[in-house]
């Protein structure tokens, strides 16, 4: 498992980027950036079986239900 990014990291990257972020933004974005690879992280350990690859899917086709 990978760290956590810091505020000084997430200034760092961004610098690379070509983007300035002033300094009361770092911790934000560090957050979300952490929110966001602790969301993709568990979308990877999903088992997806035989779900066909997103390509094969065709909209309006097979039974709608809407109700919730």
């Amino acid at each position: 498992m990978t760290s956590e990014l810091t505020p000084q990291q997430a200034a760092q990257v961004a610098l690379r980027a070509g983007l300035f972020l002033g300094d009361e933004r770092h911790e934000g974005v560090a957050a979300t950036a952490n929110h966001i690879h602790s969301v993709i992280t568990t979308l990877r350990e999903l088992d997806f079986a035989d779900t066909p690859p997103a390509m094969s899917y065709r909209a309006g086709q097979g039974d709608v239900d809407a109700t919730l």
